[in-house]
């Protein structure tokens, strides 16, 4: 069931206890991305995918309006700092890639001529302002298929290398072995030697005591 805009921006501001115009943003770029797809929000059989390019207040408005969340597996952040997001029919790998216009910031204010601040006549003016003014519309194919980003459920291994435990199909087969991505060279972190984590831990004990 697709909810209102009005009744979107009303939750999406409960979160952050105010409204921004990032957030409109968010939600009007959710809204049309299923629209685009011919698919319903808040759907549950995980048909609609998200992908956003940037986390915050553009992606709580797209939340809301869509229903994709992490939790369900069907919104994922792929950092590129951009207002923008994918949206992805999983049945049929169909994808459309949504963002806003490059000058919608100046277009604001013909909608919103009484608002002084530019802030609050983008806060207005992305409300009202019509899709093809507001937005750019492209259909794209995704690097890596749809499936293989949701992965089968229930699937599970273990590194070779750290012995933790991988799921959702994310392991790197490397030499014969089955690897986690941050044994495989891919991680966003470096291990510390364990004596260095107990030096720390010292230390903090010390300035506390």
């Amino acid at each position: 069931m697709t909810i209102d805009l009005e009744t979107i921006l009303e939750q999406s501001s409960a979160r952050h206890r105010h409204l921004c115009p990032r957030q409109v943003l968010g939600a009007r770029i959710g809204l049309a991305g299923a629209a685009v797809l011919g698919l319903e929000t808040h759907r549950s059989d995980k048909r609609l995918l998200a992908i956003v390019e940037t986390d915050g207040c553009f992606a709580d408005g797209l939340e809301v309006a869509t229903g994709c969340t992490v939790g369900h597996r069907t919104l994922r952040v792929v950092d590129f700092g951009k207002i923008a997001a994918t949206f992805v029919d999983v049945r049929t790998e169909t994808a459309v890639r949504i963002a806003p216009q490059p000058d919608i910031r100046s277009r604001a204010k013909r909608f919103a001529p009484d608002e002084e601040k530019h802030y609050y006549a983008q806060l207005v003016g992305y409300q009202l302002m019509p899709v093809e003014q507001l937005l750019t519309i492209r259909p794209v194919t995704l690097a890596t298929p749809a499936r293989e980003l949701v992965s089968r459920a229930g699937v599970r291994v273990n590194c070779e290398s750290c012995g933790e435990e991988i799921i959702n199909e994310r392991e790197i087969v490397r030499d014969g072995r089955v690897l986690c991505r941050a044994c495989a060279g891919s991680g966003y972190y470096t291990a510390e030697q364990p004596n260095l984590f107990r030096s720390l831990l010292e230390a903090m004990e010390c300035a506390a005591g």
